[in-house]
């Protein structure tokens, strides 16, 4: 099977990888600032473990969420 890419699916991937990449990071942006706390302080200064293993099961989550938003 031949699976060729031409100019609109590379455009449309892309622009849906930029749009996903922008999506993230407004939900941590609002995540940190509804929760208590400073996640950045909390993980690299403090060396929080927990803190850091639910921040990436956020990553993972929201990131599953959103692929499946632009994959339809």
């Amino acid at each position: 099977m031949d699976i060729v890419f031409g100019g609109q699916q590379l455009v449309a991937a892309i622009l849906f990888s930029f749009l996903g990449v922008l999506m993230f990071g407004i939900s941590f942006f609002v995540i940190d600032k509804t929760t208590p706390g400073n996640f950045w302080h909390e993980i690299i200064e403090e060396h929080n473990t927990a803190l850091s293993l639910i921040f990436c099961g956020f990553a993972i989550g929201i990131s599953i969420i959103i692929a499946a938003a632009i994959g339809g």
